[in-house]
C-alpha cells in the first residue's frame, strides 16, 4: 500500500501539510499532478498562468525526484474527468490514502467532495489539510463565530491569533526511497502557447530567494515605495504565492525573522493577512465563484453595453495615459503593479461603467498570478459591489492617481511612447493641452461627467 500527495495549487515541498503528513506515514509516497486545460480555460486561466504552472510543476516533479517520490502528470480536461482518472491512478498504484490541501472556488470544492465520496467508497482514505492560508481557513471569526465581512476587524483578530498560536512551518519532507527518474511535461496546447517572457523565475528555491532579497533590501520602504509603478517597490513575489510555489505562512515568518517592526514589514504582513481575508470570503460566501456580487442588491445595477469603450480599455487606448500604461503592461508581461489595479479597475466599473465581471474576467485571463479570491476580492472593492468596498461615490480620478504616483510620467513613458516627449505635467493628460500627440487617441469619456453619472446610479439603486 502507498500514500498519494495530489498537488494542485499548492507547487511546493516546504511547508506543504499533504506531503509532510504523508511522508510521516511510514509507507512508500507517490504523487501525482491533473494537467486540466479545458477546466483552465473555463476558469479563464491566462497563458502566463498556465505555463508558469507547468513550469512549476515540472520543478516540483525534480525536487520530490530526489525525496524517492514518482510525480505522475495525470491528463483531463475537466474536473468531471478527473474524477476518473484519480480513482484509475489509485487502483493501479495501491495507493490507500489521498492527501491534498484544500481549494476553496466552488468548482474545486465540488470536485474534492465527490473525489472523497468516490474514493471512499474503494476504501481509500481521504485526508484534506486548510493549508491556503496562515491561519486556518474558517478560524478567524467574531464573538458571534459569524465571519468577518471587513477587513479591519479580521486583521485586527488575525494578528491576535497569530500572537496566540505562534504558527509555525510544517516539517520538510524527507527521502522516502532511492532517488527515482523524474517525469516532466511539455503539454501546453493552443490556447495557452501564447505566453509572454517568464516574470519571474521558475522553481521553489528561486522563490526563497526572492523572499529573502526583498525582505532585505525593500521591505523596510515599502510603506513608501509599493504605490509608485515606476519604482521597484513591491515584493514581485504574487505569481509564487497565487500558485502555491511559497505559501502565506513562510511569507509571515520570514518578516517577522528579519528582527524589523517598521512600517514597511507591517505594511507588507498587513498584505498577508488581505489574502487571507480574501480568501475567507470566498470560503463562506460560495457565490463569489459564481459571479455575483457580494452585495446583492447591487446585481441590480443597469450596467453599459462594453463595446468599443470595453475594447479600448483591454488595449490600452482610452485616451487616459495611466490606463493606458497601465493596460498595456499588463497584456505584455502578465503583471499589472497593484495600484494600478485598481485605477484601471474603477476607471471601467465607476466611469465606462461596464460590468465589473468583465474586467475581473480580463485580468484573469492575462495575469500570471490571477487568484480568484484576490482578483475578485479586488475587483468588487473597486466597483463598490463587494465586501469592505470603497464607497460608491469614492471614486479615483485617473489624472490626480497620475500625477501623484507617476510625478514625472516614467511608468508612462515607458509603456505609451507616444506621449514621451510630453513635459512631467501634460503627460498625465495631454488631451488637456489641446492637441494630443499622432497616434495616441482622445480619452473616449468625460472623467468628471461620468463620475457624475456612475454616483446617480449607485444613489437611484439606494433610494
Amino acid at each position: 500500500m502507498a500514500e498519494l500527495v495530489w498537488f494542485r495549487n499548492d507547487l511546493r515541498t516546504a511547508d506543504n501539510a499533504a506531503l509532510t503528513a504523508a511522508c510521516k506515514s511510514g509507507r512508500p509516497v507517490r504523487a501525482c499532478f491533473i494537467v486540466t486545460h479545458a477546466q483552465w480555460q473555463e476558469h479563464d486561466w491566462s497563458a502566463a498562468r498556465v505555463k508558469f504552472v507547468l513550469e512549476h510543476a515540472n520543478a516540483l516533479s525534480k525536487q520530490l525526484a530526489k525525496l524517492g517520490i514518482a510525480l505522475t502528470f495525470l491528463h483531463a480536461d475537466t474536473f468531471a474527468a478527473s474524477l476518473d482518472v484519480l480513482e484509475q491512478h489509485c487502483q493501479q498504484h495501491n495507493i490507500s490514502h489521498v492527501h491534498f490541501n484544500e481549494e476553496y472556488g466552488a468548482n474545486e470544492r465540488k470536485r474534492d467532495k465527490q473525489v472523497r465520496d468516490r474514493l471512499t467508497k474503494r476504501d481509500i482514505a481521504v485526508k484534506k489539510y486548510r493549508d491556503q492560508t496562515v491561519a486556518p481557513v474558517g478560524q478567524i471569526l467574531t464573538q458571534k463565530d459569524e465571519p468577518y465581512s471587513v477587513f479591519t476587524p479580521f486583521a485586527r483578530r488575525w494578528r491576535v491569533w497569530i500572537e496566540e498560536t505562534h504558527p509555525t512551518l510544517y516539517a520538510a519532507p524527507s527521502a522516502t526511497g532511492p532517488e527515482v527518474t523524474p517525469e516532466q511535461t511539455d503539454t501546453l496546447p493552443a490556447p495557452f502557447k501564447d505566453a509572454p517572457e517568464p516574470l519571474v523565475e521558475t522553481g521553489e528555491s528561486a522563490a526563497h530567494d526572492a523572499l529573502e532579497e526583498f525582505l532585505a533590501e525593500r521591505a523596510a520602504s515599502y510603506k513608501d515605495t509599493r504605490d509608485f509603478p515606476a519604482l521597484d517597490g513591491t515584493s514581485q513575489l504574487s505569481p509564487y504565492l497565487a500558485n502555491g510555489v511559497l505559501s502565506g505562512r513562510q511569507c509571515l515568518i520570514a518578516a517577522q525573522q528579519t528582527g524589523s517592526s517598521g512600517e514597511g514589514i507591517e505594511t507588507w504582513i498587513n498584505e498577508i493577512a488581505w489574502r487571507d481575508f480574501y480568501i475567507n470570503i470566498l470560503y463562506h460566501y460560495p457565490r463569489l465563484s459564481m459571479h455575483r456580487a457580494f452585495k446583492p442588491e447591487t446585481e441590480a445595477l443597469n450596467w453599459n453595453e462594453p463595446g468599443a469603450h470595453f475594447e479600448a480599455w483591454k488595449e490600452g487606448r482610452t485616451g487616459i495615459p495611466i490606463v493606458d500604461a497601465a493596460m498595456r503592461q499588463l497584456k505584455t508581461t502578465g503583471w499589472m503593479h497593484n495600484r494600478l489595479r485598481m485605477i484601471t479597475a474603477m476607471f471601467l466599473s465607476k466611469n465606462l461603467f461596464i460590468d465589473w465581471r468583465l474586467g475581473e474576467a480580463w485580468f484573469m485571463q492575462n495575469l500570471v498570478d490571477g487568484f480568484l479570491a484576490s482578483n475578485n476580492g479586488g475587483w468588487q472593492w473597486s466597483a463598490s459591489t463587494g465586501t469592505d468596498a470603497a464607497p460608491y461615490f469614492r471614486v479615483f480620478n485617473p489624472v490626480t492617481q497620475s500625477e501623484r504616483f507617476d510625478p514625472k510620467g516614467e511608468f508612462i513613458r515607458n509603456w505609451v511612447p507616444e506621449l514621451a516627449k510630453l513635459d512631467n505635467k501634460r503627460i498625465h493628460d495631454p488631451s488637456k493641452g489641446g492637441v494630443v500627440p499622432k497616434g495616441y487617441p482622445r480619452p473616449i469619456v468625460d472623467l468628471k461627467e461620468s463620475r457624475k453619472e456612475a454616483i446617480a446610479r449607485f444613489q437611484a439603486l439606494k433610494d
